[in-house]
């Protein structure tokens, strides 16, 4: 791994790439500490510490920007919304999908719809939390012209300047720049949440031996959810495709032996982020509105399902009164399992790969070309969606699980790991292929 970093800065370009990436990312940091002009930023952070976990995702997501108030409060959460949204509607509408395989035009239009509803869904947000906010008195002016206005063009400003950042990286940098500046946001918050971690079980047991368990178990914990991470994400099913010959003039051509790649995680970290936002949104809104999850005699029925609905209220094991709202846990194991067959089927279309198949002359060994090969490929992914939504299920559970039962504080969780984890592994796999394009030698060369 190491060697792999030398040997990359020891390439002109990539150095240089490497290093706009690292100067963009110092910037991302830089306005994460720059306020908001007229947020009550100690109000707002004392505020949040009272609310449930509804939050502790996003801020996550936002590198701490969120509970800060910085301009870049929002990051790129609504490009990344947009984005979805859009390849939602590519499926939906024709014309998207037509302009999708319009080669590069068509897809620079679909970037700049993406650009163009970026900012709209960060006006629409800005405005829901300058109104919200300032009912909960955590505008120093109030709810004013002024004030609500000066937060919504700081947020859609800040969101929309690191859009830009972001394509900066991807147009002169390495890898992917949204998804860059999202694991950077992700991975500055975990030294506090480790921090918290150290306190609460290693510095807080009874005695060294037991703290030296504790963190034992901790770090092997993390890294056994790292390799499970990764065998998630690069395990695939090959599907054989045989390509008949054919004859070309005096030549015989076709023969070849191919194969369809199918990612046991098609959907990728997608499931797990709608199951958790669908189930964050009630108890945000609420929130706004000065109701909160509670239990008991006093609470109504609404506050009893934001209970149900709260993450850090699940798999409390001490109190069985409590232990009932681990019902949202099974809710949201369903949410996910769900979300990974409809995100799949509205992504990979069988019949267009059976039907492309069919033009190239390739045929599944065993199956015959049209309806069958459809009704085969359906039945592996079927298979192959579910073992990838058990694994999802899984690294999105342990966190939660350790939190309710042991009240680990921390901010990130399985979701967060598994964006971290693969963005590392798809950025390296880009450095290891410029790096072998510039170390290729020809047969001209030999």
């Amino acid at each position: 791994m190491l060697e792999k970093v030398r040997n990359a800065f020891k390439v002109k370009d990539i150095r240089k790439r490497l290093i706009y990436t690292f100067i963009v990312l110092i910037i991302v940091r830089i306005g994460s500490q720059l306020p908001i002009p007229g947020v009550s930023r100690e109000f707002f952070q004392e505020w949040f510490s009272k609310q449930a976990s509804a939050l502790n995702f996003f801020n996550a997501m936002t590198g701490g920007s969120f509970t800060k108030m910085s301009i870049f409060a929002l990051s790129i959460t609504p490009y990344i919304t947009s984005s979805i949204i859009i390849q939602l509607l590519t499926i939906a509408i024709p014309k998207l999908e037509e302009m999708q395989k319009d080669g590069e035009d068509g897809r620079k239009k679909i970037v700049e719809f993406t650009r163009y509803l970026t900012i709209g869904l960060s006006i629409i947000e800005s405005a829901a939390l300058a109104i919200g906010f300032g009912n909960q008195n955590l505008l120093e002016d109030g709810i004013g012209f002024t004030s609500v206005t000066v937060m919504i063009v700081s947020l859609t400003a800040g969101s929309a300047i690191l859009m830009w950042l972001g394509e900066q990286i991807t147009e002169k940098g390495i890898g992917n720049g949204i998804s860059i500046i999202l694991m950077f946001n992700i991975v500055s918050g975990m030294p506090e949440d480790f921090g918290n971690l150290y306190e609460t079980f290693v510095k807080g047991a009874t005695g060294t031996t037991n703290g030296l368990i504790a963190a034992v178990i901790i770090i092997a914990i993390v890294l056994a959810m790292i390799v499970f991470i990764i065998v998630l994400q690069d395990a695939i099913r090959k599907i054989p495709v045989q390509y008949a010959k054919k004859l070309q003039g005096r030549k015989m051509v076709g023969g070849q032996v191919s194969h369809i790649p199918l990612k046991v995680n098609t959907a990728g970290v997608i499931p797990v982020i709608f199951a958790s936002s669908l189930l964050s949104l009630p108890i945000v809104i609420s929130q706004f509105a000065g109701i909160s999850p509670a239990s008991g005699k006093g609470a109504s029925f609404w506050q009893k399902v934001l209970k149900v609905c709260n993450q850090s209220d699940w798999c409390n094991f001490k109190n069985f009164g409590e232990f009932k709202y681990t019902l949202g846990l099974l809710v949201y194991i369903a949410m996910v399992i769900f979300f990974a067959y409809f995100y799949t089927n509205i992504t990979f279309n069988p019949v267009e790969v059976s039907a492309n198949l069919k033009k190239a002359g390739g045929f599944v060994p065993g199956i015959r070309p049209g309806k069958p090969t459809t009704d085969y490929l359906n039945n592996v992914l079927n298979k192959i969606i579910f073992i990838g939504a058990v694994g999802l299920t899984i690294i999105a559970v342990v966190p939660i699980f350790c939190s309710g039962a042991f009240k680990a504080n921390v901010g990130f969780g399985g979701t967060s790991l598994i964006i971290v984890v693969g963005v590392v592994l798809e950025t390296i796999k880009q450095i290891e292929s410029q790096m072998l394009v510039r170390n290729y030698k020809g047969f001209l060369n030999d």
